[in-house]
């Protein structure tokens, strides 16, 4: 059927899991008949022979539904033009599913290339085919390698290997010749621990720091990349450098009972050639390669920096016909253990380039630069001097009073960079292997007056898609926001990691349980995530326990609960904002052997005793401290370890429903159940409305995770809310686990004033209190400008708690229904708080754009949303009645598209359809 409204069919690939694709992508404003997509990526290497596909459609009729769909998959472009899907025809099927839609035609083999598209039909019309998007299957099996690892296991006597360990980089080089046409060409690539990839001279690809870091005894990452227009005919050559990363950590190794470290860097590489008359050939690693560790990156230290020499630079060493006579010969060397594993997750990349915004002299050759804002990544230089001169780069986040660079809480890393010059030309350079979190640099040793335009920061993250935006009347909330997301952006390095700048780094689960909830809404996350669950996975004991650090590259076993439990609030954050099931059914039986652990070993008088951490970083009785020692600021651990056990039992019991596993759903059940008698037994006064010693934590803790006797609760909000407000005076009490909880706790609980309050405070201790004191980013510590430095990083995020998750859910009212996940269903229920006169919000949901942009003018309401395509709303307007509510000029009530449901107290509530409506109301 025709339709006169536009439908867009937007087809995206990007990797969402590592159990299958999403892919995502741009169309052009087109008709319904004649639909074209754009194709942003190339999804290259997925290991997975049932990849799921996701499309996105964009109408502008209101209500579009999708009611079926036809999915065609082929093995090459030519059949795919012909409509035939000679690998996967789904024929018409009706469904509404355009989310993880699970390719299930014939076996797909180790690098095969996949060809397809998609048609739907929607209650407005039928779709013309979508452009063609590919995958490219990578190598499924480890004996699908070919050649040899090979590097070189041993240092050289330029290097030092001590608790400051310096080795440099290994260069290896082999040529090829091509007698053929060739029709595809794809480089697989393990190069550990970071690699650099060329071909002809040209790097491969646009990643830093790749590939992704693992627990390399468990599993080992490997980057696939179409490399057909690089190669040419006749000769070619190829070239790697191998840098340390996480897998020559000997600068740690002092500590080996604690710090992981796996070998020397080394190196698997497949060229696999298709030729157009049929015929392939494969260059591979083996012990034909020459190396040389003589080159100009002599030393290379995530913590320390990297040491450059520009007079040992290998001009062409990495074309063909280039003179490797003096070079060694690269030798056989064990493989690192771990299970071969395509990498899902984004590589790190440049994601931008700032300006510095002042330098100035400190004394006689010795400056600092100011960035303006602190961030992870490295400074880009450019200088001119006589052959010798060395320049050197001191990274650190602050400056201390008399204008020298703050290095004391960078703990031993020494974060400097070190550039030695050739000499008689411009030269410009930055690091390949190292990242640094800062905002100040010292330089030393420049030739001439530096000048801001010598230097660019240059920002490193995760090539993840920023799908959110948020922005308010409150010049603090909007600061605070900025400020948390350049410390998240800075803290994901291929895994999250707790800070960018001293000597650990290190991927915490306690510093995200409830943080990558709220970074979903601002980064598309879910590739990361769905590693990270990888990673805590491969990090299990075979008893059961998880680690507090995963991958584990600190071997911190500690059994407490607050910290692994994060394996479940991934998996559920996942499903809840990504739609994904498949990382619950992938983890269950791990996410379950560690709850029967934890619970054979650790309960006692029905409660789960084990607490490592307590309420981490809960304000001080004194500026001065990191940790309280006031028994009324501490949480009882074992109402800790218990609370969250039976809201680790009930997520359990989600899991297990959706896996139909009712008996594991009902055991969970009980388990809660028990816990709930024995803790209120233990720790409830209902006298006094309290719990334990009626700290925040101790009281919301329950509160929010059911726990607390229904005729108690609100006696126990009110425990709450005395405490902050008279006891605290309006400051936040809690830490790292209570504030997980505190800002939708109290919003709720019928008190988002109280968590206003907390959210646009500027005097200690608030978010505010950071930016006022000129953060740029998020400290580790509320009181990180004055704590003792051993501990007070400047770029942390997990005092954020579940801030970002009130920004976007209850602050612009953009919430996905958590029984209808991935934004299927959206409650769009904006707070109304005195103070507030407006917030914009959007967010790219993997159906679509979602937006809410809402302000106050006196009594008047105006509200303008945004519902994406197959998708639909319940919104609630601040009305005081429905025939208050107007959609554009006309009653909502009688508007396209809108379905009045009720009035549910001071709010009209409807049903919306996909599209653009525009309301207004008198409160």
């Amino acid at each position: 059927m025709k339709h006169k409204s536009i439908l867009y069919l937007i087809i995206f690939p990007l990797f969402l899991l590592t159990t299958g694709m999403n892919v995502y992508g741009k169309a052009d404003v087109v008709s319904l008949q004649n639909l074209r997509t754009e194709l942003l990526v190339n999804p290259v290497g997925i290991d997975v022979t049932q990849p799921r596909l996701s499309w996105e459609i964009r109408s502008a009729a209101r209500a579009t539904v999708q009611t079926a769909y036809q999915v065609l998959v082929a093995s090459s472009e030519e059949k795919l033009s012909a409509n035939e899907g000679d690998l996967w025809n789904s024929g018409k099927v009706g469904s509404d599913a355009s989310v993880h839609v699970k390719y299930n035609g014939t076996d797909l083999k180790g690098n095969a290339r996949c060809y397809w598209k998609v048609k739907v039909w929607t209650n407005k019309g039928e779709s013309a085919w979508s452009s063609p998007a590919t995958f490219t299957i990578g190598l499924l099996n480890s004996i699908d390698w070919k050649g040899r690892w090979i590097g070189m296991d041993r240092s050289f006597p330029w290097d030092s290997e001590t608790q400051w360990s310096r080795l440099s980089a290994r260069y290896l080089r082999k040529e090829f010749e091509t007698k053929k046409t060739i029709s595809r060409a794809t480089a697989y690539i393990i190069g550990l621990g970071l690699y650099e990839l060329y071909l002809n001279g040209q790097k491969v690809g646009d990643q830093v720091l790749a590939p992704g870091p693992t627990d390399y005894f468990k599993g080992v990452k490997y980057n696939a990349i179409d490399v057909t227009g690089m190669l040419k005919p006749g000769k070619n050559a190829v070239g790697t450098i191998l840098g340390n990363g996480r897998y020559y950590t000997m600068r740690q190794a002092y500590k080996p009972y604690k710090i992981k470290t796996f070998g020397y860097p080394k190196m698997l590489f497949n060229l696999l050639i298709e030729y157009s008359d049929g015929s392939n050939e494969a260059i591979v690693s083996d012990d034909s390669w020459k190396l040389n560790a003589d080159g100009p990156i002599r030393s290379n230290n995530e913590y320390d920096g990297e040491e450059y020499d520009a007079n040992k630079e290998m001009p062409g060493w990495n074309t063909s016909g280039f003179d490797d006579s003096k070079w060694l010969k690269a030798t056989f060397v064990q493989e690192p253990g771990g299970t071969y594993e395509a990498q899902m997750n984004e590589n790190m990349k440049v994601m931008a380039t700032i300006k510095p915004v002042s330098i100035k002299k400190l004394k006689a050759n010795t400056y600092i630069l100011d960035m303006g804002q602190n961030f992870a990544g490295w400074l880009r230089m450019r200088v001119k001097g006589s052959k010798g001169d060395t320049v050197k780069l001191r990274f650190g986040e602050d400056v201390q009073a008399n204008g020298e660079l703050y290095v004391r809480n960078l703990r031993d890393a020494r974060s400097t960079d070190v550039y030695i010059l050739k000499g008689g030309v411009q030269e410009s350079w930055e690091p390949t292997f190292v990242y640094h979190g800062f905002r100040f640099v010292e330089i030393t040793g420049y030739p001439g007056t530096p000048a801001i335009e010598d230097f660019d920061g240059r920002v490193i993250y995760d090539d993840m898609k920023t799908t959110g935006g948020f922005l308010t009347s409150d010049a603090t909330i909007n600061q605070v926001y900025k400020n948390a997301k350049w410390g998240i952006l800075s803290n994901y390095k291929g895994m999250p990691v707790d800070c960018p700048q001293r000597n650990e780094r290190q991927p915490w689960l306690g510093d995200r349980t409830t943080g990558a909830y709220g970074e979903s809404f601002i980064f598309d996350n879910s590739r990361l995530y769905a590693k990270w669950l990888d990673d805590i996975r491969q990090s299990q004991k075979e008893d059961g326990s998880i680690p507090d650090v995963a991958p584990a590259f600190w071997r911190y076993y500690s059994d407490n609960v607050t910290w692994p439990s994060t394996y479940m609030t991934i998996a559920d954050m996942l499903y809840r904002q990504y739609g994904d099931f498949e990382s619950i059914r992938k983890h269950y039986d791990s996410m379950k052997k560690w709850m029967d652990y934890m619970a054979a070993k650790y309960t006692r008088d029905g409660l789960i005793t084990k607490d490592k951490y307590g309420d981490w970083c809960v304000p001080p009785e004194s500026k001065e401290m990191i940790h309280s020692r006031d028994p009324k600021r501490q949480t009882d651990g074992v109402l800790l370890a218990s609370a969250t056990y039976v809201h680790a039992s009930s997520l359990m019991g989600k899991f297990a429903k959706l896996l139909n596993k009712n008996e594991d759903a009902a055991e969970f059940a009980a388990r809660a159940s028990a816990i709930k008698d024995a803790f209120n037994k233990k720790f409830f006064d209902p006298g006094k409305g309290q719990y334990s010693n009626n700290t925040i934590t101790a009281n919301l803790l329950p509160l929010v995770y059911g726990i607390v006797p229904e005729n108690s609760r609100e006696k126990l909000m009110t425990s709450i809310a005395d405490k902050i407000m008279i006891e605290n005076k309006g400051h936040i009490g809690t830490g790292v686990i209570g504030t997980q909880w505190l800002m939708r706790g109290l919003t709720a609980n019928g008190r988002p004033d109280i968590a206003y309050r907390l959210a646009s405070n500027r005097d200690y201790p608030s978010w505010g209190y950071m930016a006022e004191n000129g953060a740029t980013t998020i400290w580790e510590l509320w009181n990180g400008n004055t704590a003792n430095p051993e501990m007070n990083s400047a770029n942390h995020v997990m005092l954020l708690g579940d801030l970002v998750i009130w920004y976007y859910e209850n602050v612009a009212g953009i919430k996905s229904d958590p029984d209808a996940p991935a934004f299927k269903k959206i409650i769009m229920k904006p707070e109304m708080i005195d103070g507030l006169t407006y917030a914009r919000a959007s967010y790219q949901s993997v159906h679509g754009l979602v937006k809410s942009d809402w302000k106050k003018a006196g009594k008047t309401f105006i509200w303008n949303i945004s519902v994406p395509a197959n998708t639909r709303a319940l919104v609630y307007i601040p009305a005081s009645s429905a025939e208050k509510v107007k959609e554009g000029k006309k009653a909502a009530s009688a508007s396209d598209g809108l379905k009045f449901l009720k009035m549910e107290g001071n709010r009209a509530l409807f049903e919306a359809g996909s599209g653009d409506y525009s309301f207004t109301s008198n409160m």
